[in-house]
């Protein structure tokens, strides 16, 4: 999973940013972006896609990541994905985080951004989007882990607040359960209006 890092070394890059995001199709509360650039320490941990990791999984790589990996998070709440889009809100939130990112590195490094998926992000150095980077970069995958862990402990929080929708079971995905919780409930301070249901 080290190739695109390899390659963006050898092209004269010493810092490969990889950035992804967690949290385009809850219906409720923010989408997290992270930014990781890894170091020379082999994880122990199971290193992928978070999507592919269990819980338990995520966490653990989490904990590895955040002790030995640079990494910064960006946040675009629910009231940024009503006001501009899903797609336009997750870009500033990664743009954030990459920003955060380059403020902890050392002025003469020379970095790049990987970003998964299609992104054309505003940063100040370049980027570079790769498709399903998320299966192919281990820096773009540990940025999956931050953002998913990080998102899913907000949600979790939130849950304590807005007990009656469930939020630290499904995250504020459009489970079943919460369907049926919306329309009993109505929507919560945190649902995304512009999402379907949530209105």
């Amino acid at each position: 999973m080290l190739y695109y890092e390899k390659k963006f070394t050898r092209e004269g890059f010493d810092a490969v940013i990889g950035v992804d995001e967690a949290g385009r199709g809850p219906l409720a509360g923010p989408v997290v972006a992270a930014a990781v650039v890894l170091g020379s320490r082999v994880f122990r941990s199971r290193i992928d896609d978070s999507k592919k990791l269990t819980p338990t999984q995520r966490e653990r790589a989490y904990s590895e990541i955040t002790r030995n990996a640079l990494f910064a998070v960006g946040i675009s709440d629910e009231k940024a994905v009503d006001a501009l889009n899903i797609a336009e809100a997750a870009r500033i939130a990664m743009e954030q985080a990459v920003n955060a990112l380059l403020k902890q590195l050392n002025q003469s490094r020379n970095p790049c951004v990987i970003v998964d998926g299609n992104v054309r992000l505003k940063v100040p150095v370049p980027s570079f989007a790769i498709i399903r980077g998320d299966s192919l970069s281990k820096s773009i995958a540990c940025a999956s882990i931050v953002a998913k862990v990080t998102r899913d402990r907000i949600m979790l929080r939130y849950d304590r607040v807005f007990p009656q929708y469930g939020f630290s079971r499904h995250k504020g995905y459009p489970t079943r359960q919460h369907r049926m919780a919306l329309k009993r409930y109505g929507p919560s301070p945190i649902h995304r209006r512009s999402f379907y249901g949530c209105g």
